[in-house]
């Protein structure tokens, strides 16, 4: 079965991993991220498990759009009401659900600096692919 990995962050997450903030990542820590990230995207791919994942851009690229008095109104991000958005994905095929928890719980171990007081979590979920899931 087919699950969702989504990972989580902030505008301010993005800000400090590219030196914009008060807290900000040094090349070096960011580079550790970046290499620990691939090597768990590469076991994956060598496990079989590895479907797709994608990093997104900072929410302050991000546009909302929905649905008003039955007209779409556009807003631009980052949102004061959402504190975190989902930062990227990664999508596994794996034998089952505790399988695929496995692999998120991997993720906590990403290297990030100490003094960021980093709060960290992940959800994962199935893939419905057919009326038949629901």
């Amino acid at each position: 079965m087919k699950y969702m990995i989504m990972l989580y962050g902030s505008q301010r997450d993005y800000d400090a991993m590219s030196g914009q903030s008060g807290t900000a990542w040094s090349p070096e820590q960011v580079g550790a991220m970046h290499a620990f990230m691939e090597k768990w995207n590469n076991a994956l791919v060598e496990s079989g498990e590895f479907v797709d994942a994608q990093g997104l851009s900072a929410p302050v690229h991000a546009r909302r759009i929905q649905l008003q008095n039955g007209l779409p109104v556009v807003t631009d991000g980052p949102y004061p009401e959402t504190q975190e958005v989902l930062a990227g994905y990664t999508i596994v095929d794996c034998e089952s659900f505790d399988r695929a928890t496995e692999i998120v719980a991997q993720l906590a171990h990403t290297p990030h600096p100490e003094a960021a007081g980093q709060v960290w979590y992940a959800d994962v979920r199935p893939i419905i692919e057919g009326f038949g899931d629901l």
